[in-house]
């Protein structure tokens, strides 16, 4: 990237940010995918804060033994303390160690870029988990998550259980969602909370991340097949369930569906719909007042198909927005981030959309 590298430093001139360092990563084979998110996460300011302290109170214990957090903790730490202001990275033992923690990234097919976001944050809190457990001499392992659409939930045991920990992954990105059931024949409602990493939406065409925040937010009626077992009447009910936002986390991270199984043609298909999306955005919560946010990244979906394609992001680094494919690096209008909000018919030559967004509290920066 030597030359591109030059082009970036002349292009911002006297207003590169001091202390930055705006690095590709080596692309080794079919690993677009992770040096997407890499990217995002790295220019999540908090997270890399917290991540390099990590890294500065472990880097002297000998017997610390490698993990994922361990490499990506080195990889951060490489990036921020190249003397160049510009370059490209290989981040081999961090891919290495993906591969050998989970066999689903070990082929070299196209994988999905959020299914690995979601599988690192998990693994991150684990090791995070644990290293906790073993400094307070605790031998219990942590609850099992269990699997939810939106990220993850932890059971929440009755008793005197102790809590889950809360590692600075949860306080980046945790939110907690309140899933409402209301009985229709004696109107009791059910609540249950559910803690996420990321907010996956239904996507339509034409449409924006604010309506497909309503609809994730819409009353469903469970009738038929779907009837739900009420407690109070002791029998299958109809009954309406509703997702609010009760507690919105730091760093939303909002997963745009956009491969669908489609019945008819047997298969996934990738739904190319403009979806747009704001670069501050409004959240209304069940209690408090609506939380602001600002977008800072994009992973972008490359391609017509499920099966094949590219993965490159878009980050908003000190007010300047900047275009990451693998190793190359390079400055953007910010009037450009709309080009990826998808296409409006069904068929074009645009096949570069936004998949997996990347919002910053606004309160959060102070």
């Amino acid at each position: 990237m030597g030359a591109a590298g030059s082009k970036l430093e002349k292009a911002l001139g006297d207003q590169f940010p001091e202390g930055e360092r705006f690095f590709g990563l080596e692309n080794f084979g079919n690993t677009c995918y992770c040096n997407s998110v890499l990217q995002a996460l790295y220019f999540c300011v908090p997270f890399r804060e917290q991540l390099l302290e990590y890294y500065a109170n472990n880097k002297k214990q000998a017997d610390i033994e490698e993990n994922l957090l361990t490499c990506l903790a080195d990889l951060f730490s490489q990036i921020s303390s190249q003397k160049k202001k510009t370059g490209v990275i290989a981040p081999k033992r961090f891919v290495q160690r993906v591969k050998k923690e989970n066999e689903l990234f070990r082929s070299y097919m196209h994988q999905d870029a959020h299914e690995f976001l979601i599988f690192l944050l998990n693994e991150l809190v684990d090791i995070l988990e644990k290293e906790t457990n073993t400094a307070n001499g605790s031998l219990e392992p942590p609850p099992a998550p269990e699997n939810v659409a939106n990220g993850r939930l932890r059971p929440q045991p009755n008793g005197t259980h102790r809590k889950p920990l809360i590692t600075w992954v949860h306080k980046n990105f945790q939110g907690i969602l309140t899933n409402e059931t209301r009985c229709l024949r004696c109107e009791t409602i059910t609540a249950r909370e559910e803690t996420f990493f990321d907010l996956s939406l239904d996507i339509e065409q034409n449409s924006s991340i604010t309506s497909c925040l309503k609809n994730f937010s819409s009353t469903e009626t469970l009738n038929a097949e779907d009837k739900f077992f009420c407690d109070k009447c002791c029998s299958l009910q109809e009954a309406q369930k509703r997702m609010k936002i009760k507690r919105p986390p730091s760093i939303l991270v909002i997963h745009l569906k956009r491969f669908k199984y489609i019945e008819q043609l047997g298969r996934n298909k990738k739904l190319s719909y403009r979806v747009v999306f704001p670069m501050e955005l409004k959240l209304n919560t069940v209690d408090g007042p609506e939380t602001e946010y600002s977008l800072f990244a994009v992973v972008v979906h490359v391609g017509s198909g499920t099966n094949h394609g590219h993965y490159v992001s878009l980050v908003k680094s000190h007010n300047h927005w900047l275009f990451f494919d693998d190793e190359n690096v390079e400055m953007i209008d910010e009037s450009s981030v709309q080009t990826f909000f998808g296409s409006a018919q069904e068929f074009t030559s645009n096949t570069d959309h936004g998949y997996i967004l990347f919002y910053e509290s606004i309160g959060a920066r102070s």
